[in-house]
C-alpha cells in the first residue's frame, strides 16, 4: 500500500512486479495488484478498522473469516462514517459484522486485468480482493493500481485509457431513484 510520503510514481513502482517492470504488456493482476494488504474480522471495531486505514492510507480493508481466513466482505472508510452518523454510537462500539453487507465481489491472480474491470464496472466498485482458489486473501486491486501501471507503462498495459474511463465511469454513474 502508498504511505503518505509515496509520490504517485514511487508507488506505480512499487506495486509492479518484476515481471511487469520487464514486459510492458504485462495483462494479469498480480502483475499490478497490491500484495501487502492488511484486513479486519467480523469482530473488529470500526476505530480500530478506520485506524489501520489512515496509517496504511487506504480507504479499503477485506474482511477475512478468523478460522477460514476466506474473504466474506469488504469495508470502506465511506460505510464507517455513515454507520457512526446513523447508529448514534462511537465508532469503537460498533462491529465491523453490523456494517458489510456480506457480498464480497473478488478476483484471482491469474485474471486478466480486463477481466477484473468488467467486475468493477458490474459491480460498481472501485477495489477488488484477490483471493487465490481457495478464496484466501492475496492482495487488493485497486483503480489507482490500474492507473497507475498504465501511467507508468506510458498505457501499454494492455488495457487502454478507454477502458479505464469506462469503467470510471460505471462507478460513477449516479443512481436512478426507484
Amino acid at each position: 500500500m502508498r504511505t503518505r510520503s509515496d509520490s504517485p510514481q514511487t508507488a506505480a513502482r512499487k506495486h509492479a512486479s518484476p515481471a511487469a517492470a520487464r514486459n510492458p504488456q504485462a495483462s494479469r493482476v498480480q502483475d499490478i495488484m497490491t500484495s501487502d494488504v492488511e484486513a479486519c474480522n467480523a469482530t473488529t471495531d470500526l476505530a480500530a478498522t478506520a485506524m489501520v486505514m489512515w496509517r496504511r492510507d487506504c480507504g479499503f480493508m477485506p474482511v477475512v473469516d478468523t478460522v477460514t481466513k476466506k474473504v466474506v466482505g469488504t469495508i470502506t472508510d465511506r460505510d464507517i462514517c455513515m454507520a457512526v452518523a446513523t447508529k448514534g454510537r462511537r465508532a469503537s462500539d460498533i462491529r465491523v459484522s453490523e456494517v458489510i453487507s456480506g457480498k464480497a465481489y473478488t478476483c484471482a491472480p491469474s485474471d486478466p486485468i480486463g477481466k477484473a474491470l468488467d467486475i468493477m464496472r458490474a459491480k460498481r466498485v472501485r477495489r477488488l480482493p484477490v483471493v487465490d482458489a481457495h478464496g484466501t486473501l492475496t492482495g487488493v486491486l485497486s483503480l489507482n493500481d490500474v492507473v497507475l501501471h498504465t501511467r507508468a507503462q506510458s498505457g501499454e498495459t494492455g488495457t487502454g485509457p478507454e477502458e479505464l474511463l469506462r469503467t470510471y465511469q460505471a462507478i460513477c454513474e449516479h443512481l436512478q431513484p426507484a
